[in-house]
């Protein structure tokens, strides 16, 4: 069996070494006779299992114990709309930097659970760079700021955590790049992110919240939509996903053993130098539109310098198992997504191909 190099944005590549642990304890998982899929969410080796992978997420970001962490359903997107439902009351309003795709949808979903106020955006500069902090129209009566950190369509990156005040919780959409590098949990009074990117499979989302944020009324709603039931219930107020759950484990356990988020920032600056290097390299054949300050780690964006040529280089690059190139379909050209799991031979294999693509069609 051959593996290929996986660019995909999401669901995107998994560590070999947790697809190989999974694979010998997919029928037999920890001595049961069974897969970690059988067991009972209740049983106290699912139990322990979860309360090991809780704890080497709070030692890989190093989260304060004023901060609870969940494992819930869903993915992300189900939170746009969920957050509100939980931070705001009915009368609230809410800040929201729009600066790509996700962050819109984000602002957009909200609106039917708070008064939006878009604080920010690069919506007319077509997202290609960020909102410039002084341009920021912020609401000190807000009762929350949103804004998401990395944006895989539009290849966008915030460098740093922008500054909000103490005042006013800063809540942030880390999927695609949480656990890249290392982040002050403090500065934030709720991380969210889904697994399938740089945590493990589809399915799942981790939150990482302010204990006192949970004790918001929010606005009336099911039990099954409120935080702080979770967080009572360990995150096993209804079945968990316990596929999802183990599998991120896994992976937390593959991140300590690399040398943790210290290590991956290295290892991401690397791979999106090496890439960025190669197109800024080319003399116009490929090409990135994004302001280089904006430019993303995880999510690289480029174009060829003739879109006629955009066929044969998705065709070959497939065949030289360089998989999931093409870019999103609201923008054209070409992605290579670098998450945490993308090892820096890949990224060399993808330079080295599009060296040779302009020898061959240039």
């Amino acid at each position: 069996m051959s593996r290929v190099w996986n660019f995909s944005a999401g669901p995107a590549a998994l560590p070999p070494a947790v697809l190989e642990r999974a694979q010998r304890e997919l029928l037999d998982w920890n001595g049961s006779g069974a897969s970690v899929m059988e067991q009972s969410h209740r049983g106290k080796r699912f139990i322990a299992m979860a309360a090991q992978a809780e704890a080497d997420l709070r030692t890989l970001m190093q989260i304060p114990a004023d901060y609870a962490v969940l494992f819930l359903q869903g993915g992300a997107t189900q939170h746009f709309a969920q957050i509100p439902m939980n931070l705001a009351g009915p009368d609230d309003g809410a800040d929201y930097i729009v600066s790509g795709h996700w962050s819109a949808k984000a602002a957009s979903e909200a609106g039917a659970y708070v008064r939006v106020n878009v604080a920010a955006s690069s919506a007319a500069d077509d997202y290609l760079r960020l909102p410039p902090r002084d341009s920021w129209q912020l609401d000190p009566r807000a009762a929350y700021v949103h804004y998401t950190p990395n944006e895989t369509i539009h290849g966008v990156e915030f460098h740093d955590v922008p500054d909000v005040g103490e005042a006013v919780p800063l809540v942030a959409d880390l999927s695609s790049n949480i656990l890249s590098e290392p982040l002050d949990v403090s500065r934030f009074g709720l991380i969210y992110a889904g697994a399938q990117k740089n945590i493990g499979p589809s399915g799942l989302v981790v939150m990482i919240i302010r204990r006192d944020l949970l004790q918001r009324a929010g606005r009336p709603m099911a039990r099954i939509f409120r935080y702080a039931e979770h967080a009572a219930a360990d995150s096993m107020l209804n079945t968990p996903n316990t596929w999802g759950w183990y599998l991120a484990g896994l992976t937390f356990q593959w991140l300590l053993e690399q040398g943790g988020v210290a290590a991956m920032a290295d290892l991401n600056r690397a791979k999106a130098g090496l890439l960025y290097g190669a197109i800024d390299g080319s003399d116009g054949y490929y090409r990135n539109p994004v302001d280089p300050a904006a430019r993303s780690r995880m999510n690289v964006r480029f174009d060829l310098h003739d879109t006629a040529l955009d066929a044969a280089f998705l065709q070959e690059s497939d065949a030289a198992g360089l998989l999931a190139l093409k870019g999103h379909k609201a923008l054209g050209g070409m992605r290579a997504s670098l998450y945490n799991a993308v090892p820096l031979a890949a990224v060399e294999a993808l330079v080295e191909f599009m060296g040779d693509f302009v020898r061959r069609h240039g």
